[in-house]
């Protein structure tokens, strides 16, 4: 055990690439070999939710539950006051998702302006974007209701969204770009 004054830096005893070694193989044979059916069902469920299955194989990973919903910023569903309307490309990726689908209306935007839109199931305010950690974590929680953090990926399309995933302890972000480029 390393004393007082250590920097955890690598060890200078001897042995160490072999320690190493023996480390990566039982961490090799803990990772699970996933029977063939289980895989073509994973690949179906991240093509149902609209996902690349690198995507949700990882997010599965973290998390170690399927997703359930989405939470989408009405930034990154483009929405914004006077247009309240989907773009095309949102609409069409919307409705191919079968799970919930939630928004978060950033001000000055209302919920009830999202839910003119019949592929969202569900609207609330979305956190102020230099709210508190606490009230992020209050905002987010409402708009999930019972729905577990850690079953609901976020999309958003600025940098200041992110944090709503900490948060809300969700599974996890993923870019509208890049969510919305996956068709």
């Amino acid at each position: 055990m390393p004393g007082l004054g250590h920097n955890g830096g690598p060890s200078i005893q001897p042995g160490v690439a072999w320690r190493s070694h023996c480390w990566r193989v039982a961490r090799a044979q803990l990772l699970p070999t996933l029977p063939i059916e289980v895989v073509r069902l994973r690949v179906k469920r991240a093509r149902d939710l609209g996902l690349e299955y690198k995507t949700y194989a990882s997010v599965r990973a973290a998390t170690g539950h399927d997703l359930i919903a989405f939470l989408f910023s009405s930034n990154a569903l483009r929405v914004v006051r006077g247009r309240e309307a989907l773009p095309l490309d949102r609409v069409a990726k919307l409705e191919t998702l079968h799970c919930e689908r939630i928004a978060l209306a950033v001000t000055p935007l209302t919920p009830q302006a999202i839910l003119t839109n019949p592929q969202i199931d569900a609207a609330h305010p979305a956190p102020f974007a230099l709210a508190k950690f606490s009230e992020a974590r209050a905002a987010i929680r409402a708009a999930l209701g019972k729905v577990p953090g850690d079953r609901v990926l976020l999309v958003g399309d600025m940098a200041l969204e992110q944090d709503w995933c900490a948060a809300g302890w969700l599974a996890g972000y993923l870019s509208a770009e890049r969510f919305f480029a996956n068709r």
